[in-house]
């Protein structure tokens, strides 16, 4: 996930830094342990800015920086307490004492399908993650979701069969997998919400009209042209078609606007 070039990190005095990875003079900084190695940083960093100011370097589990991509789950203890503590790097910001490790990567199983062959019921999943049928119903996978994301809860529905209800509560999950780093049935709950999603998107939800219509007109390559037109242009000219191009504005209302130009459309 990292490496680290074992800077020395100067203690200062404790004043406010706001969120600068460079300190100024007098900077503020609290005691963290990282890989179980103390290092004083900035308190109000996040945990991945604080990582890289302690001379860590990221090669992996950095991902999009925004609470998206899920690529930097991170596990951490508080000193003098037991309860573990799980948060996203990229989110979570630096508290004296803490304790922490990232897991950029949990192993778990991942079934092997094809969307198109395995039909919209439960059945089909349940064949695929068989392991749901270990679930002990104990939550520590809800307790253990960064998103606030009902992880039990939309187990238990798969389990019903209701794939439905378990689209639509897992929606917010970012497959960090940390769900399944404590899950005592060792069950893979974040790929299983992402099959019930696409088996929901695939065969439950009825097709919109309007998304059948633009389809149709790509395949009958309608817009080949204009792409064509697009590729030939420089870098400059795209620049410049970018930055004079219509827009939509800001609180129009839903499906009133439309551009003067209506030869993309």
């Amino acid at each position: 996930m990292c490496e680290t070039d074992q800077k020395t990190v100067k203690k200062m005095p404790r004043v406010a830094t706001g969120d600068r990875a460079i300190l100024p003079e007098g900077a503020k900084t609290i005691p963290v342990y990282i890989m179980g190695k103390m290092y004083e940083v900035p308190e109000t960093l996040t945990i991945m800015k604080a990582m890289e100011f302690a001379g860590f370097k990221f090669l992996r589990g950095a991902g999009c920086r925004g609470g998206i991509c899920g690529a930097c789950p991170t596990v951490y203890r508080m000193a003098g307490d037991y309860k573990l503590h799980f948060g996203l790097a990229c989110q979570t910001v630096v508290e004296a004492n803490m304790y922490l490790a990232q897991i950029p990567f949990f192993p778990a199983n991942r079934a092997i399908f094809n969307i198109d062959e395995i039909g919209g019921l439960p059945e089909a999943i349940h064949a695929l993650y068989p392991e749901i049928f270990r679930c002990v119903a104990c939550n520590q996978c809800t307790k253990a979701c960064p998103m606030d994301v009902d992880v039990l809860g939309y187990i238990s529905a798969l389990k019903q069969g209701n794939i439905e209800k378990a689209a639509k509560l897992s929606f917010d999950c970012i497959q960090c997998g940390l769900c399944a780093s404590r899950c005592m049935g060792e069950i893979p709950q974040y790929h299983a919400a992402q099959l019930a999603r696409r088996v929901y998107g695939r065969y439950i939800v009825p097709q919109a009209e309007h998304l059948k219509a633009r389809v149709a007109a790509i395949e009958s390559g309608k817009y080949d042209a204009m792409l064509d037109e697009l590729a030939a242009m420089s870098k400059e000219d795209l620049e410049k078609k970018y930055v004079e191009r219509e827009r939509e504005p800001d609180f129009a209302e839903i499906g009133s606007w439309q551009p003067k130009e209506t030869r993309y459309l």
